[in-house]
């Protein structure tokens, strides 16, 4: 009997250990394989993680229990039922329960990864099949406990050794993409950061500049080093003229290592403000990061100049765009409705142009006009960025506008911060009917995450009418700037997730048409 106890726990040890595996790789993968980022998250979900504890606890006081009842039970009998349906228990549980907004990705790194991580636990189940032989009196059972308890550290200890491997393998790839680059040098490299509205700029600039080249541009949000590397290594082809490239960063070098890999000859600057506050720690060095860009280029930046933070660090040689008179592309709105913006920019020449677009957002002008001052400067003519223009639609979840039977959504749901709440709460001011704002919150902000989440309660109060707060550990500060506000308590709703926000601002009762705003989304890590 006890043969067939062991079989049975080992099984489901495997079995339990490699589902956890899939669940940590996953939020490891999400927090780009920094173990640090990784370990505080186990520390903020620590009683997700480590709920097993109690069943621990639970097997301890059965197990002493048992030693002093006399019964006629012996410890490893205890220990052998315990932890065989803990296992089983495991098992089950550790099956995902819900659908990932990202799912993992079984890059290669990430399949190294899982054959070391098991490998390790091949180790344990060795040393638990060496104790059973023994006969240890059912203690081998504890043994694949602890380790399945040790389980999301063991995926960070084996991240650890083969951290030597993905070097090699990490510097090959950069060493062949550069190579790939060097083999273009008539390539015209643009790079594109910013704390918010880079995204959308690289979409609006390769749409103008396709009007005249053949453009590569990094896909969706492919914005980090391997990012890049593998957009170039897939992608880039002898036939192209220039590659708008999205750089991202979440601490301080990260610009300046994108910058050795491409080798920009043309940078933006979308906007600086406080986001991913959590590793950048301070304003000063999300401005200092991004300006590594700038000195790439040896100030041939365009910097948008309506941005206090840039406004204000104007290196020789830059170019300025934006609504303000100190400008070199002045941008200036003539009319908005909700089926799109006309406006106006004036160039350095003095000859002001007039163009129309199906976007809304004063925000999305002012990309505009930057993307307008690049395709000028590369030799666009005007009547091609005028109609490229034209044919730029909103990037999805970026303010995007989806007709939904008797309801408007405002899907702005990709990520947000306070520059850009702000802009989705103008844009929804616009429409006349009756306004629900979806929202969990901001979140990468740091000590002041709650203080900024509290002041966008206070912007939303005045312009919707009726406020969802998504998930219950983040809507109090919402709730609080709500209330500071004067906001009529019945008009305010804290839900569990998505699905729930949903049905609640469908099942409010109102005579006029609905325009529901998602205002982010936040990741499976969150």
């Amino acid at each position: 009997m006890e043969l067939y106890f062991f079989i049975l726990c080992g099984a489901a040890y495997l079995w339990a250990v490699f589902m956890n595996a899939l669940t940590h790789a996953h939020i490891f993968q999400l927090n780009s394989y920094h173990s640090a980022r990784h370990l505080k998250w186990i520390g903020k979900n620590f009683g997700s993680v480590a709920s097993n504890l109690y069943a621990v606890a639970f097997a301890a006081v059965a197990v002493y229990i048992g030693r002093i009842s006399g019964s006629g039970f012996t410890v490893g009998n205890i220990i052998q039922l315990i932890f065989a349906g803990a296992f089983i228990m495991f098992a089950l549980s550790d099956i995902p329960k819900k659908k990932a907004k990202k799912p993992l990705v079984y890059t290669a790194r990430v399949k190294r990864l899982l054959i070391t991580y098991m490998a390790l636990h091949a180790l344990i189940l060795t040393a638990a099949v060496v104790l059973y032989i023994y006969k240890t009196d059912g203690w081998y059972f504890a043994v694949l406990f602890l380790g399945y308890m040790v389980a999301p550290l063991l995926l960070l200890l084996s991240n650890g050794i083969n951290a030597p491997a993905e070097a090699a393998v990490r510097l090959h790839y950069v060493r062949d993409a550069k190579r790939l680059l060097q083999d273009c040098p008539d390539l015209k490299i643009i790079g594109i950061t910013g704390s918010y509205g880079k995204t959308s700029m690289k979409y609006f600039l390769t749409t103008l500049l396709r009007q005249k080249y053949n453009v590569l541009m990094t896909p969706e949000s492919y914005n980090t080093p391997m990012g890049v590397v593998k957009t170039i290594r897939g992608s880039l082809r002898g036939y192209h003229e220039i590659f708008v490239c999205e750089m991202g960063a979440k601490k301080v070098g990260e610009i300046q290592e994108l910058c050795d890999i491409v080798s920009p000859g043309l940078g933006m600057i979308t906007s600086i403000g406080p986001q991913h506050l959590e590793s950048f720690k301070n304003i000063e060095n999300i401005i200092d990061t991004k300006y590594e860009l700038a000195d790439a280029v040896g100030g041939k930046v365009f910097l948008n100049t309506d941005n206090e933070y840039i406004s204000g660090r104007q290196p020789d040689g830059c170019v300025r765009y934006g609504t303000g008179e100190d400008t070199d592309y002045r941008a200036k709105i003539v009319s908005v409705s909700k089926k799109g913006t006309a406006f106006t920019v004036t160039y350095p020449s003095g000859d002001c142009h007039a163009f129309q677009t199906a976007l809304i957002g004063a925000h999305n002008v002012v990309n505009l006009c930057g993307a307008v001052a690049m395709a000028d400067s590369l030799g666009v003519p005007v009547e091609d960025i005028q109609h490229g223009i034209k044919r730029i639609q909103p990037v999805p979840h970026r303010l995007q506008l989806l007709e939904k039977g008797p309801v408007t959504i405002i899907d702005d749901a990709f990520n947000s911060n306070p520059s850009g709440c702000k802009a989705a709460l103008e844009t929804m001011a616009l429409f006349d009917e009756y306004k629900i704002l979806i929202t969990p919150g901001m979140i990468e902000l740091g000590e002041q995450e709650d203080a900024l989440n509290e002041a966008f309660g206070q912007q939303a109060a005045g312009v919707c009418d009726f406020v969802i707060a998504v998930g219950q550990r983040r809507a109090g500060p919402i709730m609080a700037g709500l209330a500071k506000a004067g906001y009529p308590a019945e008009q305010s709703y804290v839900a569990i997730d998505l699905a729930d926000a949903m049905q609640k601002a469908y099942s409010i009762e109102t005579t006029r048409k609905k325009v529901i705003l998602l205002e982010n989304d936040l990741p499976d890590n969150y």
